[in-house]
């Protein structure tokens, strides 16, 4: 009896030892700077360990240059990718991690934007080099990110920098009002609405600039009986695209709630390809063959701005399906771009591994969705005249 009892204790002690211990290495493969300084913005959303985890993830993709890496293992780096990182970071308080982004574009400003015009390429190879295309909607998300900083931290010494990418972006303009969608090897980018209602964004204050946007935008890509910006009115199955449902709501002042609700047309299940199970969410266009988890975030930031916090936390739920282990950092998950394989916007298929590797702006918005916070918020109000908003519920048809 004596013999047992001391099997028992002794086995008592192993698994209370055991467990210690297996708490130990759990806490040590925590973030733990991540955690004092990953926080809501607003105190709506609970911050769980594993949104510390994405968090440290993304961290760890930035490089020794200072560049966010797009996903793992790529060699391949996106404007558009660093300007929200930068975003998160300045949201996160996080600024010497912000400011490492904007150096790097900053010693670049003698060659690269100077020799563009005052644009950066929209994509380029780890290293910072090979560069491609000038796009406005990423330069504009660039100006945004830098007008933000500098309204945060009071430091002008960006200012330059933002304002020679401001200078480009109002040289786009064309008679209609309407903005070109920057310049690549073969020529003009053709006018982007995307790319259009955010640079109406980055652009400071308002002036005969934003209302030659305001004119285009109601006479060329607006639906009056949806009531939504739409991508390209001469190829009708592509006419409607997700993000500008939910960016046109976080830009625009009195956006009806109604392009929110419409998104529907969007929403999908699939099956992720990596752990099987089923996942809903929104596809890039209306061909719902995959479920755009950036895009996915961007409707519950969305619908954060909007007060509606049960939808929020479904989409945010929905998404917990779609993690992925990281190859790079082991104990760390995240959400690659894509839940499957499939299409991109219209018919090109996504690259390989979109479905299955970790990717940096589907985290970057899930998170900016837990934290409460809104990239649009940043920088002053517009002052837009009533008679312009042509999007207001009292100017639309019926």
């Amino acid at each position: 009896m004596k013999t047992i009892i001391n099997i028992l204790i002794f086995i008592s002690c192993f698994s209370t030892a055991l467990a210690k211990d297996s708490l130990a290495t759990e806490q040590a493969l925590r973030p733990t700077r991540s955690i004092e300084f990953l926080k809501p913005v607003s105190g709506i959303s609970e911050i769980t360990f594993q949104d510390h985890d994405i968090y440290k993830w993304i961290q760890t993709m930035q490089l020794d240059n200072g560049l966010i890496e797009s996903a793992e293992h790529t060699n391949f780096v996106s404007l558009y990718d660093n300007a929200i990182s930068a975003l998160l970071f300045i949201s996160q308080e996080e600024i010497e991690q912000a400011e490492r982004i904007f150096d790097f574009f900053y010693s670049r400003r003698n060659t690269e934007q100077k020799e563009n015009g005052g644009g950066f390429y929209q994509f380029r190879d780890a290293q910072g080099n090979n560069g491609s295309s000038i796009w406005l909607g990423d330069n504009a998300w660039l100006l945004i990110a830098l007008n933000h900083y500098q309204e945060v931290t009071g430091n002008d010494q960006y200012a330059e920098m933002a304002g020679e990418i401001e200078v480009w972006i109002r040289s786009l303009q064309d008679s209609d009002g309407g903005l070109w969608g920057g310049i690549r090897v073969y020529g003009r980018i053709p006018k982007v609405t995307e790319g259009i209602i955010t640079a109406f964004h980055a652009v400071p204050g308002f002036d005969a600039f934003h209302e030659g946007i305001l004119e285009f935008l109601k006479k060329e890509r607006w639906d009056a009986e949806v009531n939504v910006f739409v991508a390209q009115p001469d190829v009708p199955r592509y006419n409607f695209a997700l993000d500008l449902y939910s960016l046109g709501y976080l830009i625009f002042e009195d956006y009806s709630q109604n392009a929110l609700t419409n998104s529907d047309r969007f929403y999908t299940e699939q099956t992720s390809s990596v752990s099987g199970e089923i996942v809903k969410g929104f596809c890039f266009d209306e061909d719902r063959d995959v479920i755009w988890l950036e895009g996915t975030a961007q409707m519950a930031v969305a619908y954060q701005s909007a007060g509606q916090f049960a939808q929020t936390g479904k989409i945010l739920n929905d998404l917990r399906n779609s993690f992925v282990p990281s190859s790079k950092t082991t104990h760390l998950k995240a959400l690659p771009y894509a839940s499957n394989e499939g299409t991109n916007f219209e018919t090109s298929l996504l690259w390989d591994h979109s479905d299955s590797t970790p990717a940096v702006s589907p985290n970057v918005w899930y998170l900016f969705a837990k934290t409460g916070y809104n990239p649009f918020q940043t920088s002053a109000k517009k002052s837009i005249p009533s008679r312009l908003k042509f999007w207001k519920e009292e100017h639309v048809s019926p």
